[in-house]
């Protein structure tokens, strides 16, 4: 039960790969830029994971964007842009995944969860909506007072931005898929301790420490989550079943993504080297970030 929880949590990287094509091919308005192929943009994302849980402030998402860039040539504004509404799409999942476990929950007159989570994914849904919203409203005035370098750097990512929803069905269904693989990952460490846990909690559980893994005092949310996830359980659960809970599933979130993402970041150096040594070899300049492949 433990190697299936292990095995579904990372069938997240592959939906989450997945989307993330989605989104750059929606950017790509030209149609020029060459697509990751589906191992490709799981790889990235698993790299990225693991520069957040080594970072504060999630750093990881734009160092996957910019490791993408490096290896293809493509533009850092357009790919964070991309980022940006993948962020977006996952704090709405996110709440409305979270609303769906706290009604299950509070249906159970014992178990009646604190409405903290929930405010907190909320209001994160709603900030993001905000931020959508004046980026749409003020793209000129901004714009307006921008050098003109770094106007066409904000063009290229306000365009990654909006273009990524376009499709929306599809990309919202692996983003949930992505999310479930990871309510997955908790069910079965949850039957691998032989613990009695509803599947409500799980989910709520798991969304919960979602949104403790953002907190920036710490890399990936390192202490913060597992206290989050203890405390979550101990409503069902004694201390010390929580906790063989809570350390078996951060030893796939956390520690065997630090152990993988390694393996991921020295192999994208490679890629990076091949790249740079066959453009320098063909005669050419070789294209950094943000600008296009060709010379």
């Amino acid at each position: 039960l433990y190697g299936l929880a292990f095995l579904v949590n990372y069938t997240t990287f592959l939906f989450r790969g997945a989307r993330w094509r989605m989104l750059l091919r929606n950017a790509d308005a030209s149609g020029t830029e060459s697509l990751p192929s589906l191992g490709v943009s799981s790889r990235l994302i698993l790299m990225g994971w693991f520069a957040s849980c080594i970072t504060w402030f999630r750093l990881g998402d734009a160092y996957r964007a910019y490791a993408y860039c490096e290896e293809s040539g493509a533009s850092v504004a357009r790919s964070m842009g991309t980022v940006v509404a993948e962020r977006v799409m996952d704090v709405l999942l996110v709440f409305l995944l979270l609303l769906v476990g706290f009604l299950l929950l509070y249906a159970d007159p014992e178990l009646r969860p604190s409405t903290a989570f929930l405010v907190v994914g909320l209001g994160l849904a709603l900030a993001s909506g905000l931020v959508l919203l004046s980026m749409q409203l003020f793209r000129r005035s901004v714009t307006r007072f921008l050098p003109q370098r770094i106007q066409r750097s904000y063009h290229g990512f306000h365009e990654g931005t909006m273009r990524s929803f376009r499709s929306l069905p599809p990309v919202m269904l692996m983003g949930l898929l992505g999310w479930l693989a990871e309510v997955g990952r908790l069910y079965f460490v949850v039957r691998a301790t032989g613990v009695d846990v509803g599947i409500p909690l799980v989910v709520f559980v798991t969304l919960a420490s979602a949104l403790l893994s953002a907190v920036p005092l710490s890399p990936g949310g390192l202490g913060i989550v597992e206290a989050g996830i203890v405390g979550l359980l101990m409503w069902v659960l004694p201390r010390e079943e929580a906790v063989s809970v809570a350390l078996l599933d951060r030893s796939i979130s956390y520690l065997s993504v630090v152990l993988l993402g390694a393996g991921a970041f020295v192999y994208h150096q490679r890629v990076v080297a091949r790249r740079s040594k066959s453009v320098l070899l063909s005669g050419q300049h070789p294209a950094t970030p943000g600008e296009t492949a060709h010379s």
